[in-house]
This record gives C-alpha cells, sequence and structure tokens, in this order.
C-alpha cells in the first residue's frame, strides 16, 4: 500500500499555533496524510509546559501534535517572517489561532494571504470570530463553555465545566470540516477560501438543542447531574455489587421493553405514569426509585442478563483506567506507538478507519524537530 493512498497526500499546511483548538484541527489533517508544519515561538508552544506527565511531555502537547514538523520563528525577526511567508506561498492550507487584531498586525490575515495567493485556504480560528464587541477578547477553553452556556447545563446543585476542552475540540472540529470541504471546492473551481471559525459559535452549535428548548419552551432546564435532562430513564443506577451503570430507554417502545425484562411487570411498560416520555420525566423520581430497587434485588449478572435479553442500551461507567484497558479498544487494535523526544509513548490511534489506507509510524516534535528537506520543497512549491 503507497503513501500517496493517504487521504490527504501531498496537501501541505502551515500552521502558527498554540495550545489545543488550531493544534487539534491540524492533528487530524496531519493524521489524514497532510504534511503538517507546526510554526512555534522560539520558547515553543505554551502547551508543551502545561504537565509532563506523558513520560517528561505533556499530555494535552502529545495528543494535538502527533505527525507534525516544527519549525520554531520569532515573528518579531525579519527573517524569520520571511521564512514564515516563503512557507505559506509553497502551503495548500494556512491556519492560525492568532486573535484577529494580531494576524492584520502580522500581514497574515485571510484578505492580506489571498489577495497575493488566490488559491490558498485560510482558515483563522478565535474567540469570538473576526467582528463584533469581543472580536478581540482574549478566549480559552473555559471562558468560551462559560460564555456558551455550558456550564449552565452541566453538573447538578452546583454548575460544573465540561471535564475535557470541548470548546477547543468543537472550534478544532469546524475548522477541520471547513477545510476539508475547502479543498474539495478547490479541486472543482480553483478558487482558495477564507474560512473563520469562532469557538463561541462552534460551542453554540453543540447547545443548540438545550438553547432552543429554553428560548421556545418554558425557560432554562435544571441541571440534571447523573440523568438526562430530557429523556427518561436515561441515566446512571447502581448495582447489588456496587458497580456503576448507565442505563439509556430513547422510545416508548423500550422502556415497554426495559419494563418486561428487567423489572418483570410488563403492565408498568404501559402504565399511565409512564406511558410516554413527558409522562416519565414528569414522574422520573418514582420511575428511577423502581429500578434501583429492582437491581438492588438482584445479583448484578442477572441484572446484566435481563438489560441484554431486553435488548436495552447499557455501559458502565468507566474511569480513565478502565477507558485505557478498555476490551473493544484493545481488541480492535486501537493503540500504536508514537515516538517523543522522550522516548516511545503507546497512544490512542486516530478514529478514522479509511479504506485501501494504514496510518503510517509518526512522532511528537520536539521543539523546532523537522526535516529540512521538507521545509526545501515546500519552498520549491512556492517558486514554482
Amino acid at each position: 500500500m503507497s503513501k500517496d493512498s493517504a487521504p490527504l497526500a501531498g496537501i501541505v499546511v502551515v500552521s502558527v499555533e498554540q495550545a489545543i483548538s488550531a493544534p487539534f484541527a491540524t492533528r487530524q489533517l496531519a493524521d489524514l496524510g497532510a504534511t503538517v508544519i507546526k510554526i512555534e515561538r522560539p520558547e515553543g508552544d505554551f502547551a508543551r509546559h502545561y504537565d509532563s506527565l506523558v513520560k517528561g511531555n505533556s499530555a494535552f502537547f502529545v495528543w494535538a501534535n502527533v505527525g507534525k514538523q516544527s519549525v520554531a520563528i520569532d515573528l518579531r525577526n525579519p527573517d524569520d517572517e520571511r521564512l514564515l511567508k516563503k512557507l505559506i506561498a509553497g502551503a495548500d492550507v494556512f491556519i492560525h489561532n492568532m486573535s484577529p487584531a494580531a494576524a492584520i498586525g502580522r500581514g497574515i490575515d485571510a484578505d492580506t494571504l489571498r489577495a497575493e495567493y488566490p488559491k490558498l485556504i485560510v482558515c483563522a480560528i478565535s474567540g469570538y470570530g473576526p467582528d463584533g464587541p469581543r472580536s478581540d477578547d482574549k478566549a480559552y477553553d473555559l471562558a468560551i463553555q462559560a460564555e456558551a452556556g455550558a456550564f449552565s447545563v452541566t453538573g447538578d446543585e452546583a454548575m460544573s465545566k465540561v471535564g475535557f476542552s470541548v470548546a477547543d475540540i468543537s472550534a478544532g472540529m469546524y475548522a477541520l470540516t471547513s477545510v476539508l470541504a475547502a479543498l474539495v471546492r478547490r479541486d472543482r473551481t480553483g478558487e482558495g477560501a477564507s474560512i473563520h471559525v469562532s469557538m463561541l459559535e462552534a460551542l453554540a452549535e453543540w447547545l443548540s438543542a438545550p438553547l432552543y428548548a429554553a428560548t421556545y419552551g418554558t425557560g432554562q432546564a435544571p441541571r440534571t447531574g447523573r440523568r438526562h435532562h430530557a429523556i427518561a430513564p436515561y441515566g446512571t443506577f447502581q448495582l447489588s455489587d456496587g458497580r456503576t451503570i448507565l442505563i439509556a430507554v430513547q422510545s416508548d417502545g423500550e422502556w415497554q421493553s426495559l419494563a418486561s425484562a428487567l423489572l418483570k411487570n410488563s403492565s408498568l411498560g404501559i402504565d399511565q405514569r409512564f406511558l410516554t416520555n413527558s409522562d416519565r420525566l414528569a414522574n422520573v423520581v418514582e420511575l428511577e426509585v423502581l429500578i434501583s430497587d429492582q437491581l438492588a434485588s438482584i445479583s448484578a449478572h442477572e441484572a446484566m442478563a435481563r438489560l441484554s435479553a431486553g435488548r436495552i442500551a447499557v455501559a458502565r461507567v468507566n474511569d480513565l483506567a478502565g477507558v485505557w484497558q478498555h476490551e473493544q479498544l484493545r481488541v480492535r487494535g486501537h493503540f500504536h506507538e508514537v515516538q517523543t523526544e522522550h522516548g516511545p509513548v503507546e497512544l490512542l490511534d486516530p478514529p478514522f478507519d479509511i479504506s485501501g489506507w494504514v496510518r503510517p509510524s509518526s512522532s511528537v516534535p520536539g521543539l523546532n524537530e523537522h526535516d529540512p528537506e521538507i521545509l526545501a520543497a515546500i519552498m520549491r512549491r512556492a517558486e514554482n
């Protein structure tokens, strides 16, 4: 199988990036076979220094930077600035997560670059977008979680952040899909693109369902912690051996199956208190007591067998150690060894599973670690 079978083989991406949003987007492009040049400040992306937990590497940095070439550039240095411009001139895609004002000040905003390189795809990720009253405000993940309402729908009596970088990831994924769409359009029309991804807009989109329900319904629903706010029964329960599982019912038919298979009382499936999802939500405390009492009265093995027999969705509530050893991930070979400046580490495979292509081995670059031949080839492209 040839290297050229990679979906993005031959695509060159240059990215002035730090932290998570842009690095996460470009890591996906690298995973798909693009050549990604990561431009870092001389002291390095500050995500390199968040921690040193992965055998001397930052967990955040390792996660978001596999498969890239690192080039350290001081944008205040005229020679380094010229190097960056040469690399951009040879690229198919340029990405940054600088503030809009900073990009304009450096002459690497979409309008400036596309005036010179009409076929270039320029993707800018910012907290609030290129205009509006908040366009130049600093924006980090938790700040956007707060602004977009994620705190307000997470937790129980006390609101909480989402436990991972959801604002950065949402922006990174919209940057990825926008770039891929722009590459397809360029193949068809020859036209480049200016892409603006706002972290606020990306995460607000992911909150659309509760936002619409609050706006068009009776106001914001209370936070419900371990259970779903709009579907029942859909939440965590304890087995008789102390383990916690999640039970998920999505339809009236599934509720009737659970009533018969787990509760051994098919009449509950058509009980007026629980007949529809709205009924079950209105009586959710009573409903959950019925389920909890049944689970407490039978062995954990019997409970899981009954749920399986009823084709009810059930999940273990894993901690991160459980995820790392998850039998499904392990059996499917969803791990690979990656080289870092501090030695090899085992990481998750990217979730892309595309026929006719096997992802090659890769590494996490040290600061300014790159193949000079790759940079030279990019600059030759610029000359041509």
